[in-house]
C-alpha cells in the first residue's frame, strides 16, 4: 500500500532539541523550553492546513521528572502559561486538545487549566491535538494491563484490539509518520505499542527552528514510503 495520494491521518513528534537551542545562543535551558513551545501553535496549523487529522507531540516524559527541580518546575509552569495564552485560539480554530500520560502527577492549578482546555475544544471536529505529557509507553502498557485486569476480561478474551483500546490512545488512529527533530535516532519510550508500523522520520533540525520547509520534506519522505504492513 503506497501513502503517496493522502497526507498521513495521524503525525506523532518527538519534540528534541530545545536545550541544545538554547546552549547555540549561550542561553539558559529554560529559554530553550520556551522557545520550543512558541514553536507548537505555528506547527499544529500547518499540519491542521495539510489535512492530518491527529497531532501527538511528546512534551514531557515520565523520566523527565529526573531533570533538575528547577527545570521541572518551569516546564510545568510554561505548560500552564501556553494552555491560558492558547487554548481560545484553538477552540476558535476548531482544534480539539487531548491530554495522554498520567495527570495525576501534575499539580492541582495545572490539572484544573488542562481539565478546562480539554473540555472547552471537547465537541472540536478539527485536528485533534494530543499533548503527551508525563507520558511514557512502558508506563502506558503496564497500566493497560492493569485496567485490563480490573475490568475482570478473561485472559482468552484479550486480544490485540482489545489491549489498544486501554491504552491512553484508545479511541486514537495509531501514527503513520513519527517525526524526530534534534538529531537523536531512536523513539525514547514513546507510543512503542502504536508505532509498530509508522513510518520514521529523523531531522537535525531543533524543535524551536522547525517549520515549514522542514514539516514539507518530512511530507515529502512520508509520500515516497511504501506501506505494506507486513504483506508484499
Amino acid at each position: 500500500m503506497s501513502p503517496a495520494n493522502h497526507p498521513p491521518r495521524h503525525v506523532a513528534i518527538i519534540m528534541d532539541g530545545n536545550g541544545r537551542w538554547a546552549k547555540k545562543r549561550g542561553l539558559p535551558r529554560l529559554m530553550g523550553h520556551r522557545a520550543g513551545a512558541s514553536n507548537v501553535h505555528p506547527v499544529v496549523r500547518i499540519f491542521a492546513g495539510g489535512g492530518v487529522k491527529y497531532l501527538t507531540l511528546y512534551a514531557f516524559s515520565t523520566e523527565n521528572w529526573n531533570r533538575p527541580k528547577v527545570e521541572v518546575t518551569g516546564l510545568l509552569r510554561l505548560l500552564a502559561e501556553r494552555i491560558e495564552q492558547e487554548i481560545q485560539a484553538f477552540h476558535e480554530e476548531n482544534i480539539k486538545l487531548v491530554l495522554i500520560g498520567r495527570p495525576d502527577m501534575l499539580p492541582r492549578k495545572l490539572k484544573q487549566k488542562v481539565a478546562a482546555a480539554t473540555e472547552l475544544t471537547r465537541n472540536n471536529t478539527g485536528l485533534t491535538l494530543c499533548l503527551a505529557f508525563d507520558y511514557g509507553a512502558h508506563d502506558e502498557i503496564v497500566r493497560a494491563v492493569q485496567r485490563i485486569i480490573g475490568a475482570g476480561i478473561p485472559a482468552d478474551r484479550v486480544d490485540e484490539a482489545v489491549f489498544s483500546r486501554y491504552l491512553y490512545t484508545g479511541d486514537i488512529p495509531d501514527p503513520d509518520l513519527i517525526i524526530r527533530t534534534g538529531g537523536e535516532i531512536r523513539l525514547s519510550n514513546f507510543l512503542l505499542w502504536q508505532a509498530a508500523y509508522s513510518e520514521l522520520y529523523f531531522t537535525p533540525v531543533l524543535w524551536p527552528d522547525f517549520g515549514q520547509e522542514d514539516i514539507e520534506k518530512a511530507l515529502s519522505e512520508y509520500r515516497l514510503r511504501r506501506r505494506r504492513f507486513g504483506s508484499v
